[in-house]
């Protein structure tokens, strides 16, 4: 047996190459990811791809004996990284995360090397310790007191989902409540809020739309009537949810008058500020989100505003206990890490207990560049948005959506004097910046309407990469209507 154990021995430390090869290995990924980083400004932010070809990959051996490194980074670079949608270019304008810092990704490095779990203080008390201090910075931005708490989570799906199910232990719902319940939103609330209901067992519950005004903001007094309303008809108001940037229009519900009502009849009111929050570092996002410290709980996105890589969500709750009662416990092989730490362990108020260390991604970056940094790429942004929506309301034919209130801006061609028509040059004009690639920019239906979006939310989008967004609309834009005879009805179906 013994003989055995060595020859597996020998063939396991595979596992754990010596210094040379780490090295080896690290050189190439650092040599490849500068690469990387270093054509951004000129790579395509779009590459179109053919399904047959990315889905090769789904054949790639998984071989009995190990092959080159530098053979598996170039299958990574050739074949994974550049088909469709390029996050990290500036000139990604289509969804809103922000980019990918590049400090981040070493932060993310450090943490799966020392590989420190971050469920339980008694396991490693100066990652929880790290976790919860980027929770208390984000409660001191919000003005949540002393008595709040949350986690770091992958989302905001995942923390609007454990808000959506804190909310229902705190008002203390059970299963017999949930046909005459009712939680208030918007159309523009987003949909991970409804899936969230979904999954938290409450899809029975009444979800009351709140009607909103020409700037897509939900009208406050008709959330009172509607609250009022419901009572009178025995149902069960339980839920308020606000929007601070939503995702078609960049909207801010009115957070400090929806407070109010919320207040008034006790209802729990939750703001998903998972694209707008951290605007919060910003004059004018202080202004535009006046009232949030009056939240029961709220959702925000590092991975969209402050510009970490995907997987970087937060949620903060006003009183920690809740949190904590709703994600109780008990195990018995976990008796050995119950300590008094004077603080959560993030195992204790979330879903997760297998965590990864989310903390280094998020403290890595604002210890070396510095809060001010990242605001003034957030005031740059809401001015490149502002910049971005007077250009186009200087060009023909296109009519822009509301002003901007934080750094989306709508908008959408117009050459034809039918509704259906322009809806369908739209969608080709869609496609032929997608073909271009230089460009990117998603689309959205508003009352049954077609318009761009366009999401000015990378670290690496300045100026040039606005202009360049302008330049590139016109031409395609002028392309297409090359092929376009006004008041002609031969157009009305244009392939």
């Amino acid at each position: 047996m013994k003989s055995r154990i060595e020859k597996l021995e020998k063939l396991s430390r595979q596992l754990e190459p010596v210094r040379r090869e780490r090295e080896m290995l690290q050189r190439l990924a650092l040599n490849y990811s500068n690469q990387f980083l270093d054509e951004q400004a000129a790579a395509p932010a779009y590459t179109p791809y053919e399904k047959e070809m990315v889905n090769a990959l789904l054949d790639d051996d998984i071989p009995e004996e190990g092959v080159p490194p530098e053979d598996v980074v170039k299958i990574f670079g050739d074949n994974v990284v550049p088909p469709g949608l390029n996050l990290t270019s500036g000139r990604h304008f289509g969804y809103i995360p922000g980019g990918g810092l590049s400090s981040s990704a070493v932060g993310d490095y450090l943490a799966a090397v020392t590989n420190r779990y971050a469920g339980v203080y008694s396991s490693s008390p100066g990652a929880v310790a790290l976790e919860t201090r980027m929770v208390n910075w984000l409660a001191e931005l919000f003005g949540y007191p002393k008595t709040s708490g949350g986690y770091l989570a992958s989302g905001g799906s995942h923390a609007n989902l454990t808000a959506i199910v804190t909310a229902r232990d705190s008002k203390q719902l059970k299963a017999v409540d949930f046909p005459k319940a009712v939680v208030y939103l918007t159309a523009q609330t987003h949909h991970c809020v409804a899936r969230a209901l979904n999954i938290a067992g409450l899809a029975e519950c009444k979800r009351h739309y709140i009607e909103m005004d020409d700037q897509f903001r939900m009208v406050s007094e008709k959330l009172n009537e509607a609250i009022s309303g419901d009572l009178n008809r025995g149902f069960i108001p339980w839920l308020v949810v606000a929007s601070a940037g939503s995702t078609d229009a960049g909207a801010i519900d009115p957070i400090a008058d929806i407070a109010k009502v919320a207040d008034a009849h006790k209802i729990w009111f939750h703001v998903d500020a998972a694209y707008g929050g951290f605007f919060m570092l910003t004059e004018s996002g202080k202004r535009l989100l006046e009232g949030i410290e009056k939240s029961d709980s709220l959702v925000v996105d590092p991975h969209k505003g402050l510009f970490l890589p995907y997987g970087s969500g937060a949620l903060l709750i006003k009183d920690s206990k809740k949190l904590a009662y709703t994600h109780r416990f008990e195990a018995s092989y976990m008796n050995d890490t119950r300590v008094e730490a004077g603080m959560y362990s993030p195992a204790e108020i979330s879903p997760e207990l297998s965590k990864h260390f989310r903390a280094v991604r998020m403290w890595l970056p604002l210890k070396i560049h510095g809060v001010s940094a990242f605001r003034a790429a957030l005031d740059e942004k809401l001015l490149l948005a502002g910049y971005l929506w007077e250009k186009l309301n200087e060009m023909d034919q296109i009519e822009t959506g509301p002003k901007p209130q934080l750094s989306v801006v709508m908008f959408r061609w117009n050459p034809d004097e039918d509704e259906s028509v322009n809806d369908r040059l739209n969608k080709k004009l869609h496609q032929l910046l997608l073909e271009d690639g230089r460009v990117f920019l998603s689309t959205t239906q508003i009352e049954g309407r077609f318009y761009f979006r366009a999401a000015i939310l990378s670290a690496r989008t300045h100026l040039g990469e606005t202009d360049t967004l302008l330049s590139v609309l016109k031409e395609k834009a002028e392309e297409l209507k090359k092929n376009l005879k006004y008041g002609a009805r031969s157009y009305s179906n244009p392939s």
